[in-house]
């Protein structure tokens, strides 16, 4: 089943049940997923939404620390909540043995000798490690395995 079907499910079964701050998440999941769609005309597939997921954990935790510094714990509190939510949906995490074999498998496939091959590079990890990693870490490796 598609992710986005699987999340549709979720929100009808969040429904059923009254779990309302559950299913407060879910919609705003399905209306990034939308509005997304919409802006570029085509319906989302399972890659694609889960770069919708990650974006969206990304936004929540950039929240959380900007709330945590301004003492606003109850709103961190929230964003937490919602990471839980999000995090459900998205694969595993690359542990950093994996990922680092990860790198090693592209730049070997893509023949990556130098800095200037790093667009190469990280189009592959993005397509093989999507919301698996975070990708500016993984650039970061990518750069020190290419000598800059």
């Amino acid at each position: 089943m598609p992710l986005k079907d699987s999340i549709t499910e979720d929100m009808k079964s969040a429904m059923k049940a009254g779990d309302k701050d559950r299913l407060k998440v879910l919609r705003l999941i399905l209306a990034a997923i939308k509005q997304v769609e919409v802006d570029t005309r085509k319906e989302l597939d399972d890659t694609a939404v889960l770069g919708v997921l990650d974006k969206m954990v990304k936004q929540r935790r950039d929240s959380v620390e900007q709330f945590s510094k301004g003492g606003r714990e109850d709103l961190a509190a929230i964003e937490r909540a919602e990471i839980e939510v999000l995090e459900t949906y998205l694969p595993a995490k690359l542990d950093e043995a994996e990922l680092d074999a990860l790198i090693d498998e592209v730049i070997a496939a893509t023949g990556a000798e130098s800095i200037r091959d790093m667009g190469k590079v990280m189009g592959a990890i993005k397509a093989k490690a999507a919301g698996r990693a975070d990708m500016g870490t993984v650039g970061s490796r990518v750069k020190k395995r290419l000598g800059a």
